[in-house]
């Protein structure tokens, strides 16, 4: 047990203190512009962090595709039985299936996947964090607008770092020195900020509708864990590979879900409830988990 406990400190430490330093800075009242902050992480810090890394660590262009590829398998799972869940349960399923669908990938699950399984984790992790915020702006913008938005694809710098490092990768050439300093400059902020962010985030989120946020919690968290495990299952994958993949998959329901249904007037105060009720039972669920990822 002592063992165990000496194991996870390391890696749950560094996100609490994070996340507890934006919560703190909330509740103080001090000014945080949340706005900006989520704009410089999506279009300036995520994408430089994944070149950098993708590049820095040499992953294959096969291997990068090939988690995305499980990413998705294992979130349109979630989204299929999530659908069905939310419609016999008399649910509306369009505003709510982003919330059981997307996981905190960025925000929590890169954290964790770094301080668990360190560079080679946080590279791991990536392709699966890319994926989510491609489904962000393209399912979870759709379903919580009602209209189709598949162009905001094309406004996601993360999948042009992606396709970068990919072809790097593929013609077996290092990134330029400029741009390789560069991109691990600017992609340096994007895990204490993506921490500190959702610490600011819970510290302003309220439960309305405890029942309600309750069980589309844990939906997404039950969901999560099931497709990542199935995944694997499915997939001849190496160890280190599937222990990322299930975690990132179990995370809980994405802060972006509440952004956009704020944007777009959906229900705002269910789906913020669950953010906030996913992430709290997240923290008492995450140590046996990483206990057994990491065993």
């Amino acid at each position: 047990m002592i063992a165990l406990i000496e194991a996870l400190v390391p890696v749950l430490a560094p996100v609490f203190a994070a996340a507890g330093v934006g919560y703190v800075w909330a509740r103080s009242r001090h000014p945080f512009d949340l706005g900006f902050v989520t704009r410089l992480v999506t279009y300036v810090g995520s994408p430089c962090l994944v070149f950098s890394a993708l590049t820095k660590f040499h992953v294959p262009a096969g291997e990068i595709l090939g988690q995305a590829g499980l990413a998705f398998l294992a979130v349109f799972a979630c989204g299929l039985v999530g659908g069905l869940a939310l419609r016999l349960s008399g649910h509306a399923v369009r505003p709510f299936l982003p919330t059981v669908m997307l996981p905190n990938a960025g925000n929590l699950g890169l954290p964790i996947a770094y301080f668990a399984f360190g560079d080679e984790g946080l590279a791991l992790a990536l392709p699966f964090s890319a994926a989510m915020t491609m489904l962000q702006f393209t399912v979870g913008v759709s379903c919580a607008s009602g209209h189709s938005k598949w162009t905001e694809l094309l406004k996601t710098p993360t999948i042009y770092a992606i396709l970068l490092a990919i072809g790097f990768a593929a013609a077996d050439i290092e990134a330029p020195r400029w741009l390789a300093n560069a991109t691990e400059l600017l992609g340096g902020v994007t895990l204490p900020l993506m921490l500190i962010a959702l610490g600011v985030s819970l510290a302003s989120l309220r439960v309305a509708n405890l029942g309600l946020s309750l069980w589309l919690a844990g939906l997404r968290l039950a969901l999560g864990l099931a497709a990542g495990i199935g995944v694997v299952w499915l997939f001849d994958i190496p160890h280190q590979t599937a222990s990322v993949l299930i975690l990132q998959s179990a995370m809980p329901p994405a802060v972006f879900n509440y952004l956009f249904a704020a944007r777009y007037g959906g229900p705002v105060q269910e789906v913020a409830g669950a953010v906030v009720v996913g992430t709290l039972v997240s923290i008492a669920t995450l140590p046996v988990l990483l206990a057994v990822l990491m065993g």
